[in-house]
């Protein structure tokens, strides 16, 4: 995982695929939806973490970071990361009233990522709200 997300080694992400797409493949959803990258992030790494491994499944890209740049999870302490405000906004603006929404991220640690994107979408009607990480 720290080649593939932090040292651009795009082509593991086919490591990790098939079992996500296995897991992603047991659950019922109306819409499949990575967690975003801020534009800096795709700027300098070139690419989602997420999304690459997603490649070959129907998502939406319905989230996006409020700010262009942001401090990398990864570099912050347990107790910053709680403190974290939200970052996202919705990036299209379409009926999700009543919806089930997946959510997918590559590494659940504290939650706090995916408690931010499950809030949003809760607030703009979504009826339930599941998430799927790769690694904890």
């Amino acid at each position: 995982m720290q080649e593939y997300k932090f040292q651009g080694q795009y082509h593991l992400r086919k490591v990790f695929q098939e079992d996500l797409r296995r897991a992603v493949s047991n659950l019922e959803y109306d819409l499949l939806v990575p967690i975003p990258v801020t534009d800096h992030t795709m700027k300098t790494r070139g690419f989602n973490q997420v999304t690459g491994l997603l490649e070959g499944l129907h998502y939406t890209e319905l989230l996006v970071h409020k700010n262009k740049q942001k401090e990398a999870q990864s570099k912050k302490d347990r107790h910053s990361r709680l403190q974290t405000k939200q970052p996202f906004t919705i990036k299209q603006s379409s009926d999700l009233y009543g919806k089930t929404v997946l959510l997918v991220d590559d590494i659940y640690t504290t939650g706090r990522t995916l408690y931010h994107a499950a809030a949003l979408l809760h607030e703009v009607g979504c009826n339930r709200v599941q998430s799927l990480s790769l690694a904890r």
